[in-house]
């Protein structure tokens, strides 16, 4: 009777082991995430692509960045500019003054794109919170569900909007998103990755864009509202001619 006694003891031990083991934390998934789709290349990277109408690029020195979204139009050229010391936007070799409130949009707009292009790098930012939602099954694939939020200070004009991301269990990459935007124009929109491509050790990938009208709906439904055909396409979203340096 001791040994068995010693035997089950013995056995609950490891399984209460191997749980405490399996246990992961939003940040560890985010963490893996991150290396699988780049991790140290971000910080020395310099990344082009085209997005529509316009053509984007980004420089990134450990914790410095410049955002650049480039425009054409009947008037010229014209570069818009996000860095780590604000704004700007410059025609040829001339800045032009734009007022604050459209500043802000305009910043908002060119690193919006930029932060769907570059992720999920952009997930260990310092204004972003963190938590683990839950884990769920979408067309048999087994996801963790990241819910993502921001703090007022440094999370940008739409600091109040909400993220989820779908990562898969097992290979660590962001297959699914949906976000909850505010203002105006609130809506919900998600996000249905294709087309995943590695450039030069960097994951991109182009997105199924839908939406859904009740603005009410928990983002953790959203999987399984795609999966059962219940959401209504909006987009393609695509970048375009990426290219990407990697300085040595």
């Amino acid at each position: 009777m001791k040994n068995l006694l010693l035997v089950l003891s013995l056995v609950f031990f490891i399984s209460s082991c191997q749980d405490k083991k399996e246990e992961i934390t939003a940040q560890e998934i985010i963490d893996k995430t991150i290396e699988k789709s780049g991790g140290a290349n971000y910080k020395k990277a310099t990344i082009e692509f085209k997005f529509r109408e316009h053509t984007y690029k980004s420089v990134r020195n450990g914790g410095e960045y410049r955002l650049e979204r480039t425009t054409v139009d009947s008037t010229g050229t014209f570069v818009d500019v996000l860095s780590n010391t604000g704004f700007e936007r410059l025609r040829g070799d001339s800045l032009v003054k734009v007022q604050d409130s459209m500043a802000l949009r305009i910043g908002s707009s060119v690193n919006s794109v930029h932060y769907f292009a570059n992720l999920p790098y952009g997930l260990n930012d310092r204004a972003v919170n963190k938590q683990l939602a839950g884990e769920t099954i979408i067309k048999g694939e087994p996801y963790y569900q990241l819910k993502i939020t921001f703090q007022q200070d440094g999370g940008g004009e739409d600091h109040h909007d909400e993220f989820m991301y779908w990562i898969h269990k097992d290979n660590f990459t962001v297959d699914y998103l949906a976000y909850k935007f505010h203002g105006s124009e609130r809506g919900i929109r998600f996000r249905v990755v294709y087309n995943p491509r590695v450039i030069e050790g960097i994951r991109f990938v182009d997105y199924e864009n839908y939406s859904v009208e009740d603005f009410n709906i928990d983002l953790r439904d959203l999987g399984k509202m795609y999966e059962n055909g219940a959401l209504e396409f909006v987009s393609n979203i695509e970048n375009e001619n990426v290219q990407v340096q990697i300085r040595k």
